[in-house]
């Protein structure tokens, strides 16, 4: 019996990818199907929902089960769940589409794939009024520019989550799923991009019952080096779980932060304790809610402590700097087994590097002033690199570095970085 904590909805690993002979057979069946385009952010739900990331989903929502997540965290059958997981179509797609019928999903962005098909099950109407619900219930946070006379001031133009909601057709479209194809992911992140079931079976087979996860959007750094070297004392080993799906304008490819990543894991840990994999989703900046997310798919892939530290999937200043370790405090758990969150938080505090400590802290380690700090983030290192200005000490690795110098001289197009309050805050307020 596995020591690992279960998938999350006491329904085992729910997996709705077809392969072989299954794959060939739905794949004809499509050609006669109903063609509808999906998004990028869909198309990354897709692979998740086929490959058991997303269990117990086994495809989109219907209007019940968004409604119970925007507003309780839940699904309609009372199992936890912390972000809508939807697929819109336009209002003259959904006039052709009846409720039981089977429609093929394509990717636009590569030739039209049919990714999956679909059983229609629920046509329901996501309105103006209620995609502003939606945004207001997951993406509004704690931080300032989540103020009732800002937020829609800000985040229709700098919140990436919120413009891509407001983005969505106007139809939602519900039902079970079957999944055909992962793209690109296998192929071009060979060796990183891992279904559960195959992380599962490496932890299995390292014998690791308590292992703990680091979500990496940004390239790695000294604080988060000093994070996953914190989960490695406390557990049995570390997950180094990059974002390879779209992040916004600006952030670094995965391919850069993954070789990133290998150099310091060559370099600076011991490899029998850390695995470096990748998973397929889209960045959705849904800061609080999303590190939710994060802990409910990783629970998924056998991972049951998720690292939460400063400002955990934040965007600008829409969430307050440990919101997202304070919400693990304040979601429903319910009693019927296998409906509640298992994967809990490791929380950290404020991390930096202390001349004084001669090494890296905490505040709840270092009693020194801001002045011996150097407060480390990845926006500031992004915002540094691009304008060509020099690293502070004890920011990174040289050897990580000297990768990420080499993309950023061989950049034909540069992105302005803002920087925001998570990044260039003070600590000792």
């Amino acid at each position: 019996m596995s020591k690992l904590v279960p998938p999350h909805g006491g329904k085992g690993l729910v997996i709705r990818l077809l392969e072989g002979d299954a794959r060939a057979e739905e794949l004809k069946k499509a050609e006669s199907l109903k063609k509808v385009p999906v998004s990028s952010r869909e198309k990354g739900d897709l692979i998740m929902i086929g490959t058991g990331g997303f269990s117990p989903l086994d495809g989109f929502m219907t209007r019940a089960d968004w409604k119970g997540v925007c507003e309780n965290f839940l699904l309609a059958d009372g199992t936890f769940w912390p972000v809508p997981v939807t697929f819109s179509v336009t209002k003259e797609d959904a006039a052709e589409i009846k409720e039981g019928d089977e429609i093929a999903l394509v990717d636009p962005e590569n030739n039209n794939e049919v990714v999956a098909t679909m059983k229609v099950t629920e046509k329901w109407e996501k309105t103006e009024a209620d995609k502003k619900w939606e945004c207001e219930m997951v993406y509004k946070g704690q931080g300032e520019d989540s103020a009732d006379d800002k937020f829609w001031k800000i985040a229709l133009e700098d919140h990436p989550g919120v413009k891509m909601v407001m983005a969505e057709k106007d139809v939602c479209l519900a039902g079970p799923v079957n999944v055909l194809s992962e793209g690109e992911f296998p192929t071009k992140f060979k060796g990183v991009y891992m279904r559960p079931a195959e992380m599962r079976a490496e932890l299995e087979k390292r014998g690791w019952k308590e292992v703990a996860a680091l979500q990496l959007r940004n390239p790695m750094h000294r604080s988060h080096e000093f994070l996953a070297k914190i989960a490695i004392e406390v557990c049995d080993g570390v997950v180094i779980h990059s974002l390879i799906g779209k992040l916004k304008p600006g952030d670094i490819p995965a391919e850069v932060r993954i070789k990133c990543i290998d150099t310091l894991i060559e370099h600076y840990f011991v490899k029998e304790n850390v695995i470096q994999a990748g998973y397929p989703l889209d960045m959705r900046y849904a800061g609080p809610r999303e590190a939710l997310l994060h802990a409910t798919f990783r629970q998924n892939y056998g991972i049951s402590r998720m690292i939460i530290g400063r400002d955990h999937a934040g965007v600008g200043d829409f969430y307050g700097l440990f919101e997202a370790q304070e919400i693990f405090d304040r979601i429903p758990y319910p009693e019927e087994p296998g409906k509640a969150l298992l994967c809990t938080p490791l929380k950290i505090d404020w991390t930096f590097y202390c001349y004084k400590c001669d090494g890296m802290a905490s505040l709840r380690t270092c009693p020194h002033s801001k002045e011996d700090r150097v407060i480390l983030s990845g926006t500031k290192l992004r915002k540094a690199l691009s304008e060509g200005q020099p690293i502070p000490d004890h920011f990174g690795r040289e050897e990580v570095l000297a990768i990420l110098r080499e993309y950023y001289e061989n950049l034909t197009e540069k992105v302005e970085i803002k920087m925001q309050k998570a990044a260039s805050g003070d600590p000792m307020k």
